[in-house]
């Protein structure tokens, strides 16, 4: 990973072991530390840590972005171009349902960028995004 911070995100989940198969079998990511209740995983050099928790995640609000309507909260990783494909074909062939299909959003337009969303095994909505001008990815 470049010389760039990287974030950490604690995030909810209903089952350790489906969290697990999701993120590390179809995601790709990988495995670190882990307990009875929670997991570490590498999500493209950024820690995220999955917690066991007895409920699943409220009704999940939206925003209308672009004609989609985006799940909030979301979280997720940018990708290089060809690695996006890459993962948007992967998760084809897995049959993923998605939130929101892979597509380009503001086709054109500023801030143009390969999108989708889909949810882990708790619920928790996932975007992966991709830009093929790495500037465009704080354009105004």
């Amino acid at each position: 990973m470049p010389n760039v911070p990287r974030f950490h995100l604690a995030f909810p989940v209903t089952d350790l072991a489906a969290t697990r198969a999701f993120y590390v079998d179809l995601l790709g990511c990988r495995a670190g530390r882990s307990a009875p209740r929670w997991l570490d995983l590498d999500l493209f050099g950024h820690q995220l840590s999955a917690h066991l928790v007895d409920r699943g995640p409220d009704a999940m609000p939206t925003n209308h972005v672009d004609g989609d309507d985006v799940p909030i909260p979301h979280f997720g990783a940018i990708l290089p171009w060809a690695d996006w494909h890459a993962l948007a074909d992967r998760l084809r062939t897995a049959g993923v349902a998605f939130v929101i299909e892979p597509h380009i959003r503001f086709a054109g337009r500023v801030g143009e960028q390969a999108t989708m969303f889909l949810l882990d095994p708790s619920g928790n909505a996932l975007e992966f995004k991709s830009f093929q001008q790495d500037s465009q990815v704080f354009a105004t």
